[in-house]
């Protein structure tokens, strides 16, 4: 008994450490305005699994994402598909266009 409880538990601590393993966590700019920006973009993160917490002052975002499943590219993607520009891509127009007015930030070209 002594041995399976043993077994399970380095089996816990490796899927644990495997998963940890695949977490990556990076900072870039996103162009919006307001808090309402902020929980745009952090629940367009959050569907997909992916952390987020944007700053509206600095327009900075940090992001948790397993590596596996996305890439930095793919991350850019997802804000960018909510209507948010980022240093990647631009946001989608038709999701912009959808913003409430104060989230309507200045365009990049």
């Amino acid at each position: 008994m002594k041995k399976i409880i043993l077994s399970l538990a380095i089996l816990i601590a490796f899927v644990a450490c495997s998963s940890i393993s695949n977490s990556k966590t990076e900072s870039f700019k996103v162009w919006g305005n307001c808090g309402m920006c902020k929980k745009t973009i952090e629940k367009a993160l959050d569907a997909k699994g992916i952390k987020g917490d944007w700053n509206k002052k600095t327009k900075i975002i940090s992001v948790t994402y397993d590596s596996l499943k996305y890439t930095n590219q793919q991350v850019h993607e997802v804000i960018c598909a909510s209507g948010y520009d980022t240093e990647k891509c631009k946001g989608d127009d038709n999701a912009y266009n959808n913003l409430h007015e104060c989230c309507k930030y200045e365009r990049r070209d």
